[in-house]
């Protein structure tokens, strides 16, 4: 059973990835809808305020509480991540309330070594209602992409996107999940199945850059495609893995070397577009998500290679 102050730990550390790439996520969809749906852009704007509500509460509780490799990592904030979000604004009109960007910023790491119990049942009551929300947020993907590949609706998202975007959804409520019931999450051991997971998520990225840079971008286009293509491989060699065919340290070492690289190139990618160097149709924001994603899983790869 999971000890209070793991649960504690991992379940902040947990909120100030995830509840970020929520409320993203819906902000992503709010943009992309027509204004005949103006409902679902409703909807939309209800569902980011709401992560933004749960992100804010994470921030208050983690100062000196979650693990400092969390926040050392680059996945609850880049160098980038403010620029994006008053560019984003400036765009779109969305307000996105960038305080919560500046307060992560001056987060620290710290090591709780006993257990609190008002700190604990503060934690639990922000699980149970990212849980109830990120339920209801899995929900309203589902019917964004039925309407869509049923041709009831038209949205400038792909609808791969909504695909890509409701699996981690999925993943983050699982987590949720397993949390409040005290699991130990052990995530070395569930390194088969976070490599797949997070390598085909990569291999999405690169389709989605390659699909959103302006048609002149050639070289941009041929090295997004490149690596579409290598972490497709990645994907299936970890599917090896998980069924025992492969061994999984080689397919570590390889996901970890080119996830390096793939964040070098969003990097890049991100800062051209904030420079406004780099011609295409990818809103800032998205560029910063995306990094955040992969620093993350640079994150879980080291952890995996340590083991």
């Amino acid at each position: 059973m999971l000890s209070s102050i793991s649960f504690i730990k991992q379940s902040l550390g947990l909120h100030l990835f995830f509840a970020r790439i929520m409320k993203e996520h819906s902000f992503f969809l709010e943009v992309g809808f027509t204004p005949r749906d103006a409902n679902f852009t409703q909807q939309a704007d209800a569902f980011r305020r709401e992560f933004d509500g749960l992100l804010g509460e994470a921030i208050s509780l983690s100062n000196g509480v979650v693990n400092p490799a969390v926040l050392q990592s680059g996945e609850v904030i880049t160098p980038f991540t403010l620029n994006a979000e008053m560019a984003t604004t400036y765009f779109t009109g969305v307000q996105i309330p960038t305080q919560l960007t500046q307060a992560e910023a001056e987060l620290m790491g710290g090591g709780i070594t006993a257990a609190n119990r008002m700190l604990e049942q503060r934690v639990s009551t922000l699980n149970q209602r990212a849980i109830n929300a990120t339920a209801a947020l899995i929900q309203f993907k589902k019917s964004i992409l039925s309407n869509v590949l049923s041709c009831n609706m038209f949205t400038l998202n792909y609808p791969l996107l909504i695909t890509h975007i409701l699996r981690e959804a999925e993943l983050y409520l699982m987590q949720l999940r397993r949390l409040q019931n005290r699991e130990e999450i052990n995530l070395e051991r569930e390194a088969y199945e976070l490599e797949f997971f997070w390598n085909r998520q990569m291999a999405e990225h690169a389709k989605f850059i390659r699909g959103l840079l302006d048609p002149t971008e050639t070289d941009l286009i041929n090295q997004a495609e490149d690596f579409g293509d290598e972490f497709d491989q990645l994907t299936a060699d970890a599917k090896a893995a998980m069924d025992m065919t492969s061994p999984l340290a080689r397919v570590t070492d390889e996901s970890l070397k080119a996830t390096e690289d793939l964040r070098e190139f969003k990097a890049q990618g991100t800062q051209g577009i904030l420079a406004c160097k780099v011609k295409s149709i990818i809103i800032p924001l998205l560029g910063d998500h995306v990094l955040r994603e992969a620093n993350h899983y640079l994150r879980l790869l080291k952890m995996f290679e340590r083991s």
